[in-house]
């Protein structure tokens, strides 16, 4: 079963990166550039799994994470942060948050591929 995932990050490169990694993959992926963007598409679009940035102007990942939560349609579809913030503290709010998986910026192509694994 080919994967469809929603990468939601307000950095083209990250984007891009991510993007490449999932696609060598062999996922289907969509892209969304700020939180509220990226709850609006996995409402429309309803991918397997979203890999969320955390920090982003307007609406954080956190709060697309609760609203994404919050809605029937897309309360089981798990969520990856990945994120430059690598506090305990920040790894522990991810998981209250309803995250399944949690990567720190840098991350490897491995990394990335075994939280598609884990969680997929």
């Amino acid at each position: 079963m080919v994967s469809k995932v929603l990468i939601v990050d307000d950095s083209p490169t990250e984007l891009q990166n991510l993007k490449t990694i999932l696609a060598d993959a062999g996922c289907v992926v969509t892209t969304a550039s700020s939180g509220a963007e990226g709850v609006k598409k996995a409402v429309a679009e309803r991918p397997n799994v979203i890999f969320m940035d955390v920090v982003m102007p307007e609406m954080d990942g956190f709060a697309a994470t609760r609203e994404l939560a919050g809605n029937a349609a897309t309360k089981t579809i798990p969520v990856v942060f990945v994120t430059s913030k690598n506090q305990k503290a920040d790894k522990v709010w991810a998981q209250m948050q309803g995250g399944k998986g949690y990567v720190v910026k840098p991350y490897t192509a491995d990394q990335i591929v075994e939280q598609l694994k884990a969680v997929g």
